[in-house]
């Protein structure tokens, strides 16, 4: 045989779209024995009509030999750099012991998340009847539970020398602020397919996630975080095609069905206040957790919302969609968000598993240089009350347990959209029961699918009816210390809570960083 016949024979090679076409397209078959509904029953009960799932277009066209490649090689860099962050004793070169509460609050407010969203994607691959979701919602399962995996081990490192991160899994399904995350991830894991989609790949994917991972991982670098700014680049080319991956979702979803418009927008209204709500952490890590700061929250809510977020709804437009309801809430908000979660946090130091400290005078200045119609006038007056009490030994604790709402599940801690003097508060009757809520959003979600939202599993509820002890527990005893007896279902230890100042990581920072007087080091737990 020649040279020639043998070029002649040899097999062309696919082109990208080809390979992805033949993963795509290529395995996907039509049900025999069993009727589609019966296969995938869940893609009709939202409304949600589809007349052609080929129309669905995935921009990557990622085939699996590729993905795996480009991951492997993401992985060979991320763990060099986290073997040599660890070999380096990397946590002492950040700006100051305070700042790890923010890995803290991270750990344990997003990582699991992560691995709820891998569950809720592996869930939609199964569920759709469209080949092309199928294996964009399996890839985007792989993802996020590497990401998981990824800031587990990178914060692992943290959990060595400081306190608090030890049983990040048990918090997460125990702590009281901690249902706020879950209960959104919950939230979109018991909807539909459709929904669970728009919740997650638009509403936070596309929408809000600039607002967690571009402040915190600039925040990071700047307070010499190295290790979890390496993370973040690891994940953000992952981010990208969820972004993407959400964008098309809407746009696919829109050009089905006229019908599908106001079915989405209503979701949209939703998911979006939902992501804002739970965004409330992130506001306080930014203007108050971190000691060298970056931007404002409000800089960052007008950046990555506002004018971002802005121009892609006008994009929508063209398919009947608006910007989402109460987004000009958010707005007016966005100059005391964070000083309303902080003081709530200050408030109850004990029930959280980071240690919160009084703003500084340094950090006021901050505050009232980046919000100059309402630091001064209304929140620094604070502050400075409980700087005072501090210095007299009469800390101020909240000793009372506050009332929640019932659809995001954050105190009633928020002022009215027009008057900062005053407390939101909404209320709905159903079934001759009264529910609360924390602002206009809040009080729709419940109003429109309320047999959802009464079955909230609410921390404080639980608290008051005894469900938050250990088993053995005796509640009737003559020495029972209710507050002793949930931090114990917690499993804080000493060090996981309460305030920094006089801490075990703080007399560990000043001993390590030669600026302690004398005293023995206190390991973390």
């Amino acid at each position: 045989m020649t040279d020639k016949t043998t070029a002649a024979a040899a097999p062309k090679k696919l082109s990208l779209k080809a390979k992805y076409a033949q993963l795509t397209r290529g395995l996907g078959w039509e049900t025999t024995y069993q009727p589609p509904d019966k296969v995938f029953p869940q893609t009709h009960f939202e409304g949600i009509k589809i007349h052609d799932w080929e129309k669905w277009e995935d921009p990557f066209r990622l085939t699996m030999d590729a993905y795996w490649k480009y991951q492997a090689e993401k992985e060979k860099k991320l763990y060099a750099i986290i073997d040599a962050f660890q070999q380096n004793n990397g946590h002492l070169n950040v700006s100051d012991g305070r700042y790890v509460n923010t890995v803290k609050l991270f750990l344990t407010g997003i990582s699991p998340e992560e691995y709820s969203a891998h569950r809720m994607f592996a869930m939609l691959g199964r569920n759709f009847a469209g080949v092309g979701p199928q294996i964009a919602a399996q890839m985007q399962s792989i993802d996020e539970l590497r990401h998981a995996q990824t800031q587990i081990h990178t914060i692992s490192q943290y959990n060595k020398y400081f306190n608090g991160m030890h049983d990040f899994r048990h918090m997460h399904d125990r702590v009281w602020y901690l249902s706020v995350p879950k209960s959104y991830f919950e939230d979109a894991m018991t909807a539909g397919p459709f929904e669970g989609i728009v919740a997650i790949s638009f509403s936070f994917e596309y929408v809000l996630t600039n607002l967690i991972f571009m402040p915190f991982m600039s925040a990071a670098a700047y307070n010499g975080d190295m290790a979890t700014v390496t993370f973040g680049f690891s994940a953000q080319s992952d981010e990208s095609r969820h972004m993407t991956l959400g964008i098309e979702c809407i746009k696919f979803l829109l050009e089905q069905d006229p019908g599908n418009v106001p079915i989405i927008q209503r979701w949209i209204d939703k998911w979006f206040w939902r992501g804002y709500r739970l965004l409330t952490l992130v506001s306080m890590m930014m203007d108050f957790m971190v000691p060298k700061k970056v931007m404002s929250w409000k800089e960052a809510w007008d950046m990555y919302f506002v004018q971002n977020g802005g121009a892609l709804f006008r994009d929508l437009e063209r398919y009947g969609l608006r910007m989402p309801k109460y987004w000009e809430q958010t707005v007016v908000a966005a100059d005391r968000l964070s000083c309303e979660a902080w003081n709530t946090f200050y408030n109850y130091a004990a029930a959280a598993n980071f240690n919160p400290w009084c703003p500084t005078a340094e950090d006021m200045d901050w505050m009232s240089q980046k919000y100059p119609g309402t630091f001064d006038k209304y929140y620094r007056p604070r502050f400075e009350h409980y700087r005072e009490l501090e210095k007299q030994g009469k800390r101020f604790y909240n000793t009372t347990l506050p009332m929640l709402c019932q659809t995001c599940q954050i105190p009633l801690v928020f002022s009215e959209p027009d008057d900062p003097t005053q407390t939101c508060y909404r209320e709905s009757d159903y079934n001759g029961m009264k529910y609360h809520f924390c602002s206009d959003g809040c009080k729709d979600i419940f109003d429109h699918e309320p047999e959802k939202y009464v079955q909230a599993w609410l921390p404080v509820h639980q608290i008051y009816q005894g469900n938050c002890f250990k088993p053995g527990t005796d509640p009737t005893a003559k020495d029972f210390n209710p507050l002793a007896a949930v931090l114990e279902y917690y499993n804080f230890g000493p060090g996981d809570n309460m305030d920094y100042a006089g801490s075990p990581d703080e007399t560990n920072w000043l001993k390590w960083k030669g600026l302690a007087k004398s005293g023995p080091l206190k390991m973390a737990s």
